[in-house]
């Protein structure tokens, strides 16, 4: 398949996993930001052949992961309104809240309806107009232009009836927030492709400018994060702390910037609470006052407080890349797919549902 076998050939995977192991012999732990590329490297078998001294760490790259589970239960709160279409990406259906998730209630009723994107709800909103629609925008720099672009949308089409349960993240001040931590030792990152393409390379030159830690932009097939990883151990080896982008085809250093004005028009940077991280300062988006009534907090008239749950799951210290999930007590025995007790382990970019399908020891 032209375009993509280019980036899966045996033989230069072969090459760049010789040269990955005359590099250094030196310890290095290198986390990958991103789920896709946690779910990648597992798929791809890339863990199995590194070289014994790089470590991989999967970090907090999964926004289904990252959202608080006071989310889900107000989601779930508003689902029970007869008046309310929930619209929602796929992978928020199984996310467990305090009482059962989204799956659960449209099976008892509750009009619940997956989408591909937000802009599918403008059609949904005028084929209903005795229905409020609300939208559980969830996701990072990459899918909140979406929202953004529907919400500008709408405002121009008088639609009234269409609402955004928000909770998109910013990703680099998580990852400023992981290197402050004095028990994690990063020594550099695989920077997210699909966020760098929005946002650039140049919001990471504070890994760089401020703590000495590199960082390359890396793609997701098998040659792009093997390349990537060439790339970043011999930045550390050498000590040259700089932010390298190899995703050229996709990334450029400025970013998106059609993307990037979108969201400035709609959203303003606040605060935001992750999951089992905290609230992180500067990290989140909310609509500003042009838009703010297609706020469903606001519409609602909802109090919204963050708090996290699952007892007893160890998502938080997974997401920070502490443990990994064979660590947790409940993984693969209380917690599975098709039982999850954490986020982690529902998401298709989560480093538990990673573990449980690939990781070698699990059979």
């Amino acid at each position: 398949m032209k375009f993509v076998d280019e980036f899966r050939s045996n033989d230069y995977s072969k090459k760049l996993v010789e040269k990955l192991n005359n590099i250094t012999s030196e310890k290095i732990n290198i986390m990958e930001v991103c789920g896709t590329h946690t779910m990648a490297i597992f798929r791809y078998g890339i863990r199995d052949i590194l070289p014994s001294n790089i470590n991989l760490i999967s970090g907090p790259g999964c926004p289904v992961c990252v959202t608080p589970q006071s989310y889900i239960d107000t989601a779930l709160r508003l689902s029970q309104k007869k008046d309310v279409i929930i619209a929602t990406f796929g992978d928020m259906m199984k996310v467990p809240g305090k009482k059962g998730t989204l799956s659960k209630k449209k099976a008892e009723g509750a009009d619940v309806r997956i989408i591909y994107s937000p802009m599918d709800c403008l059609m949904m909103a005028s084929r209903n107009p005795f229905k409020k629609i609300v939208v559980l925008s969830v996701g990072f720099e990459t899918t909140a232009p979406m929202t953004a672009v529907t919400a500008i949308e709408a405002k121009k089409d008088n639609i009234s009836n269409l609402f955004f349960f928000t909770a998109h993240k910013i990703v680099p001040p998580v990852m400023e927030v992981l290197v402050q931590d004095k028990e994690l030792k990063i020594d550099g990152f695989l920077l997210p492709g699909h966020v760098c393409a929005i946002i650039g390379t140049k919001p990471y030159e504070f890994l760089s400018a401020d703590y000495n830690i590199p960082g390359v932009v890396t793609g997701f097939e098998p040659l792009d994060i093997l390349q990537g990883l060439n790339t970043l151990v011999r930045l550390i080896s050498k000590r040259d702390y700089r932010i390298r982008n190899e995703y050229k085809r996709i990334v450029k250093a400025e970013g998106n910037p059609y993307a990037l004005e979108y969201l400035n028009k709609a959203f303003d940077i606040v605060d935001s609470n992750w999951r089992g991280i905290g609230r992180i300062p500067k990290s989140g988006l909310k609509f500003n006052g042009e838009y703010e009534n297609f706020d469903a907090l606001k519409h609602f008239k909802i109090n919204y407080k963050d708090y996290d749950g699952s007892p007893g799951c160890k998502c938080g210290e997974i997401l920070k890349g502490k443990i990994k999930p064979i660590d947790c007590p409940l993984f693969k025995k209380l917690c599975t797919p098709e039982n999850p007790v954490g986020s982690c382990m529902v998401s298709s970019e989560g480093t538990c549902a990673a573990y449980y399908r690939y990781h070698k020891d699990i059979k």
